[in-house]
């Protein structure tokens, strides 16, 4: 049998070095518009929120219904956010490629070609782009990382005003009857409402631990994300 031969990569000369410090640029250029895109939709996400908690509690008689309509803002929020994550972890895992295969080698004063299946690998990414993560794991990210945490502090709110408002919530059957909106059962609202909490929580723990186990593998991984 022959043996294949080893695909070989020449020096990048003088220029093509400079032309990739400028791709590099450009790479990190683009992740930080799209970083500033994440942070506006949850801003967003925030903002909705602080209205929702004023008109609640302007006064003891306000109702709790700006809380729960908010969370459906929270929720198409937290969907663009996804997408544009998808976008961001493009830009961002090309320039950690480079960072990781080019840079670090070249400061530690080491054959940059060492691994010679980087080059390969970016170039395979600029001629056939495409998403490094999908849809559910871009949520499940940006849940853990914000979304999570604006849920709890909307439910905290939304029981708290059943509990103080108008006047402190003497017993249980009083709270369920307070969380009742027209005809809708307060059971309802409440299972609902915990059920919603309870997706968005273990999609994020769900998520949290495929990342972990990736990160376990990244050491031999060939592949940008």
């Amino acid at each position: 049998m022959t043996e294949e031969p080893k695909h070989q990569y020449k020096d990048l000369s003088s220029a093509e070095i400079g032309a990739l410090a400028h791709l590099y640029r450009g790479e990190i250029y683009r992740s930080t518009t799209w970083r500033t895109r994440l942070d506006t939709t949850t801003n967003w996400a925030i903002v909705s929120l602080g209205i929702a908690l004023s008109i609640t509690f302007s006064s003891a008689t306000a109702s709790p219904l700006p809380l729960l309509i908010v969370g459906i803002l929270i929720w198409l929020f937290m969907m663009l956010e996804a997408r544009r994550y998808r976008y961001f972890n493009v830009w961002r895992a090309r320039a950690r490629w480079m960072e990781k295969h080019f840079y670090v080698p070249m400061l530690q004063h080491q054959d940059y070609q060492i691994d010679f299946h980087w080059q390969a690998v970016l170039a395979e990414d600029y001629l056939k782009p495409e998403y490094h993560i999908d849809y559910v794991t871009a949520m499940g990210r940006r849940i853990r990382r914000n979304y999570l945490w604006i849920l709890l502090i909307q439910a905290i709110a939304y029981l708290g005003k059943l509990f103080i408002h108008p006047t402190p919530v003497l017993s249980f059957d009083q709270f369920i009857e307070r969380a009742s909106v027209g005809p809708i059962p307060g059971e309802l609202i409440l299972a609902a409402g915990l059920i919603y909490v309870m997706c968005f929580a273990y999609l994020a723990r769900s998520v949290s631990r495929t990342d972990a186990a990736n990160v376990r593998q990244r050491n031999t991984s060939n592949a940008l994300g």
